[in-house]
């Protein structure tokens, strides 16, 4: 059975916009990852040229908005699939770092509490905030 092409989230276009303001050149809308007989799909795959070291940095954004019920559902889902990604892209795209995009509401209510702390100081996921409003990216965390 063939995977379906993903629905674009609610803030892609956001993002999109966020990241071409920040410089960056949009490359894949989205970024389709092969292994094995399956296809994955990560939202944003762009490319900023360093010119002080001559050389590309390329990144894969997953583009979430946490517009469902329960914004621990969605953080479950959201890891589950940067997980994935992640992984996936270890193998087949190593040269790109991926981030996960999360809207700067969600950023104050999960990232700035206990159970976001964690996940930061384990380095268990990389983080873009930005602004929905103003498609500005308001905090790279690394």
């Amino acid at each position: 059975m063939k995977e379906a092409m993903p629905r674009r989230d609610l803030y892609h276009d956001h993002v999109r916009k966020a990241l071409e303001n920040d410089g960056w050149t949009i490359t894949d809308d989205p970024l389709k990852l092969k292994l094995g007989g399956k296809d994955l799909y990560v939202d944003l795959g762009a490319e900023k040229l360093l010119a002080a070291e001559k050389e590309d940095r390329k990144i894969a954004v997953e583009v979430k908005s946490f517009v469902g019920p329960s914004i621990i559902t969605e953080l479950e889902i959201a890891l589950g699939q940067y997980v994935l990604y992640h992984d996936i892209m270890a193998k087949t795209k190593p040269e790109r770092v991926l981030y996960l995009a999360i809207p700067d509401e969600v950023y104050l209510e999960i990232f700035e509490e206990p159970i976001g702390e964690v996940l930061l100081e384990n380095k268990r996921v990389l983080l873009i905030v930005y602004d929905p409003n103003n498609e500005e990216a308001l905090k790279w965390i690394h």
